[in-house]
């Protein structure tokens, strides 16, 4: 079964995907309590940056993050991840990490806890935008030139 802060992060992936963007989303939990919100909208905004863990810390401003965890429909890349370690978040519920491993082993490697819940509904999402959408996943993973 899905938790509230999962269908959340989903719900996120479903707008973005519906607005033209890449079907990833994210929620910022602390204490039981949504804080706040992101999607991918690197293609929206034309923002090579602006992945969904990047627009919901964004969207939480200040806030002790060392305290929050955060829920993703994929596995992090190095950006995401990079961020997540500079603001000490400590754990990461994962939708999916069959698309992308992400930057599994680096975060681990910092004592971040990862929960990947596999959920097959995020790898066909994911699969149907990738077969739709290659050049945009390409770019994405950094592949387009």
């Amino acid at each position: 079964m899905i938790n509230s802060f999962m269908q959340t992060a989903i719900e996120q992936a479903a707008y973005s995907n519906e607005n033209g963007g890449i079907p990833e989303g994210a929620a910022l939990i602390q204490n039981d309590v949504l804080l706040a919100v992101g999607q991918n909208k690197m293609v929206q905004e034309n923002n090579p940056i602006m992945h969904a863990i990047i627009n919901c810390l964004q969207n939480a401003g200040q806030t002790d993050f060392k305290t929050a965890t955060i829920y993703t429909t994929l596995m992090p890349c190095y950006l995401c991840a990079g961020a997540l370690l500079q603001l000490g978040i400590k754990k990461i519920i994962v939708g999916e990490s069959f698309t992308t491993m992400g930057a599994k082993d680096i975060m681990v490697g910092h004592g971040i806890e990862i929960i990947d819940l596999d959920l097959p509904e995020l790898r066909i999402m994911m699969r149907n935008f990738i077969q739709q959408n290659p050049h945009v996943w390409e770019e994405y993973m950094g592949k387009e030139k």
